[in-house]
């Protein structure tokens, strides 16, 4: 059976396409799945598909292939290059194979502008394309408990309601490209507590404070933060294991400090915190450590104090 929109989404009816699955698409696939969903998937590399295999989901070589038998393709790569080429090539991509009345959902940080076009492209064809960037990490991943932000038509997002249910809470923020801009604000916001974290504890290793006592006399404070509760024991522990990785904040805050590069309108703002953390994040890529979870920051300040 199949639910194209606006037919009700619902399990056991309602067949969903996957790309990308990786630590975040991979857990947010599964709850689906656990969730009665029929999922099938796509993957470059067709040994990472296997977990998700045993719990059900199908596998094709193709995302046009993908497409062509869903209703709703979710994307969660890497880089807005990847989407463009997952969704776009005319030959292989999702929208040379989905069906009219079918939805894209992009999950991947990635280009406002670029986030508009395939919207476009997508509204050309009969088509829905939604940007729909997450916050959480690994564990909110896990849980279903992701922050969601959704950009372009809004009755979309709402029928899209029973699946971001899964995944976490969504907002709406505005027309396509919106949820893209609230990511890339929110990374500003997840880099500038990842530095102040990581400089509070090295300073408190250099005052000769307890680590974890200073996290638990700070934490019900205003030092408190999300960024904290997720990876200040994961620094103290020496955990560096990648929920997201730390060459993705360089792409993710450059679109925050490069905009202009879109030269799109003069609304360009001067974000000098966010351009230091950019070169802090690019400084770990530099050093070998891109592929290290972004709570990793704290090895830059290290180094840059004799450690």
């Amino acid at each position: 059976m199949e639910t194209p929109y606006p037919e009700p989404i619902s399990p056991g009816k309602t067949r969903i396409g996957w790309i990308g699955i990786g630590v975040m698409g991979a857990a947010m696939a599964s709850r689906l799945l656990s969730a009665g969903y029929f999922i099938t998937i796509y993957a470059r590399s067709p040994s990472k598909a296997l977990p998700l295999q045993s719990e059900g989901a199908q596998l094709v070589d193709s995302p046009y292939k993908v497409a062509k038998c869903s209703d709703v393709v979710f994307t969660m790569v890497g880089h807005p290059s990847d989407v463009r080429s997952v969704v776009l090539d005319t030959n292989h991509g999702i929208l040379a194979g989905l069906n009219p009345g079918g939805v894209i959902v992009d999950s991947t940080t990635s280009s406002p502008a670029q986030a508009r076009e395939i919207f476009q492209a997508a509204k050309a064809k009969g088509c829905h394309s939604i940007d729909s960037p997450v916050s959480g990490g690994d564990i909110g991943a896990r849980d279903g408990k992701l922050a969601i932000f959704a950009g372009g038509d809004q009755v979309v997002v709402n029928w899209l309601s029973p699946l971001y249910e899964v995944l976490g809470k969504v907002t709406y923020m505005g027309q396509a490209g919106c949820g893209q801009s609230c990511k890339i604000a929110n990374q500003i916001v997840v880099g500038a507590n990842l530095l102040g974290l990581s400089e509070g504890l090295v300073f408190a290793d250099k005052a000769g404070l307890d680590a974890r006592k200073f996290l638990d006399a700070v934490r019900t404070g205003a030092a408190g933060s999300m960024v904290m509760e997720l990876f200040g024991g994961r620094m103290i522990d020496r955990d560096f294991k990648a929920g997201g990785f730390a060459e993705y904040m360089v792409k993710d805050m450059g679109m925050g400090v490069d905009v202009v590069e879109e030269s799109e309108d003069e609304r360009v703002p001067v974000l000098p915190g966010a351009a230091l953390g950019k070169q802090l994040f690019a400084g770990m890529v530099a050093n070998g450590d891109g592929n290290l979870g972004t709570q990793a920051l704290i090895t830059v300040i290290e180094r840059l104090n004799g450690k």
